[in-house]
């Protein structure tokens, strides 16, 4: 696991952008199929309102899959979620491009992910988080592990722990 003795500010204070893994983090990792064949995602509402909140705060929300699925899509349309690459194979590498195309260090960027194909962009990023639930090598390579599971609000949680730390959280009617 990364030692860090830093707080939550220090690791949040340069990050700007997120990039989250779907399947496990963004759902709970369940892969629904219809009698026709046709995919299905369950995504939590309030992970969407972190995610509009990070955007709304002028920072950069990410999707990087490994698979491809119009629900994704349309909940990345849903609540402006740019860039989003799906079908990616090599995950490090589409997490270097993004840091390139945005003009930014690697070690501006948070990235949320559950499982193995995670590990070798969050061994690149400045902040390294995981759900609860996520793999045992995830979590050993994660700064942050959550205490949400992946699809039960794991994305929010990080979210609000970042704006919180970087003093950007509010709460309508307060601040």
């Amino acid at each position: 696991m990364p030692v860090s003795l830093r707080s939550d500010q220090d690791l949040a204070d340069s990050i700007v952008c997120v990039l989250s893994d779907v399947d496990g983090v963004m759902t709970d990792g369940r892969i629904i199929y219809d009698s026709s064949g046709a995919e299905s995602k369950q995504f939590h509402v309030r992970d969407g309102l972190g995610i509009k909140r990070w955007i709304n705060s002028g920072f950069t929300f990410g999707i990087i899959t490994a698979r491809s699925s119009e629900a994704v899509r349309r909940r990345a349309e849903e609540l402006t979620i740019d860039p989003v690459y799906q079908g990616v194979k090599d995950k490090a590498a589409c997490v270097t491009g993004v840091a390139k195309s945005l003009q930014i260090d690697l070690n501006q960027i948070a990235y949320i992910g559950d499982d193995l194909p995670d590990l070798g962009p969050m061994k690149a990023v400045g902040l390294a988080v995981a759900p609860a639930d996520a793999a045992r090598d995830v979590r050993d390579a994660a700064h942050w592990i959550l205490s949400k599971n992946g699809g039960d609000g794991a994305v929010r949680e990080m979210l609000e722990r970042l704006l919180r730390a970087k003093d950007r959280w509010t709460v309508e009617g307060t601040r």
